[in-house]
């Protein structure tokens, strides 16, 4: 089944998985149980969001830790052969790849993101980044530009990228890429293009998302923000003559109980907290990156448990009113990141799904949870 480009589906409120490619998921966390990212847990995983109905799966493309502790995020999988290993074992759920403009070559992304698409017949999707950490640059021996440079390069990454997908062959002079007689074959089985979505907090990265993406993939703080980001992504993007939506992030804790929840998130979220590992993360975002609101940087607990994510702590019935509430201020879906993915997708599934479709968020059926 091929969610439709752009659209991703037919559910009002969208949903997927983030970063269980990368040791410790979202959470900054000393705690010994957090998620290993073993390959083995990231296919069970992704085989149950595939039954459920669940709409992406997205990595975290990265190529060093930030450091702390735990080196947070430094075991992670690159996400081009991450995704085609999951687009072969999954059926119906988008299998999105992360490429970072200045490192991946538009002519490489075009052939990779066309191979995982006839992989998956039709399910690839993109998830373009236009870099802002020097400390991972400087390993390929390269120099950040100055920040709104970064997207001007994008655009022009998108228009090679999107001419080779389309089936053009053609030479290319421009600031950033000289290219001769360039062509991939075969191309993505979606066309146009694959359904995209931009990384991006700042002016400049929000402009870029609402012109070439159709999702902002971005940090909401509180639901007026969020309605604020909503309204500016989707007017920026009528005035380029497109529709863009805003896909969100957030960390979930569901117990059947609050006090459940708030125990488990206290455990990891406060009292193992990588301290190391947070102030070294929100000194490289502060440093060389705009895309989460300053506000965010200042929550101690939030960047614990999901680097500043929305979180999502409760009941079922806590969680999916919240979700109703980030839908109605225009979020068009959040990925969800857990503590151990496979030991909690299994609840949020059986729980929280048939409360959302109650709701009117999700009208497609729900299967199992288990794998």
């Amino acid at each position: 089944m091929r969610p439709p480009r752009g659209a991703l589906g037919g559910n009002r409120f969208k949903l997927g998985i983030f970063r269980m490619n990368c040791g410790g998921g979202l959470a900054i966390t000393r705690a010994p149980e957090r998620w290993a990212a073993a390959w083995d847990d990231i296919a069970a995983v992704a085989r149950m969001a595939d039954t459920a109905g669940i709409e992406l799966i997205l990595p975290l493309a990265r190529w060093r830790g930030y450091g702390g502790a735990l080196d947070n995020a430094a075991w992670s999988y690159e996400t081009l052969t991450h995704g085609a290993a999951l687009a072969a074992i999954t059926s119906r759920t988008a299998i999105f790849v992360t490429v970072h403009v200045p490192l991946v070559h538009p002519v490489f992304a075009a052939k990779a993101v066309a191979t995982i698409d006839h992989v998956s017949h039709g399910r690839v999707g993109l998830n373009i980044v236009c870099g802002w950490n020097q400390d991972e640059f400087g390993m390929f021996g390269m120099n950040m530009v100055e920040h709104d440079a970064r997207y001007d390069q994008g655009h022009e990454w998108f228009e090679v990228f999107t001419r080779l997908v389309r089936g053009e062959r053609f030479d290319h002079d421009g600031r950033y890429y000289t290219i001769r007689d360039a062509y991939t074959v075969p191309v993505p089985l979606q066309q146009p293009r694959p359904v995209t979505l931009s990384a991006g907090g700042s002016p400049k990265g929000r402009q870029f998302a609402a012109a070439v993406a159709d999702y902002l993939f971005g940090v909401v703080s509180d639901m007026d923000q969020a309605k604020a980001l909503a309204a500016s992504v989707s007017s920026s993007a009528a005035e380029a003559m497109r529709h863009a939506g805003v896909f969100t992030i957030s960390h979930v804790v569901c117990r059947p109980t609050q006090a459940e929840a708030d125990a488990v998130y206290r455990y990891f979220a406060e009292e193992m907290t990588d301290d190391e590992g947070i102030d070294a993360w929100t000194g490289a975002k502060q440093a060389t990156s705009q895309s989460t609101p300053p506000e965010v940087l200042r929550m101690r607990r939030r960047l614990a448990g999901g680097h500043g994510t929305y979180p999502l702590i409760g009941t079922p019935q806590r969680i999916a009113e919240e979700m109703t509430a980030l839908s109605r201020a225009g979020i068009a879906g959040t990925t969800l990141s857990f503590f151990d993915f496979k030991a909690e997708l299994p609840y949020f599934i059986d729980a929280v799904l048939p409360l959302l479709k109650q709701a009117g968020l999700r009208a497609a059926d729900t299967h199992a949870a288990r794998p």
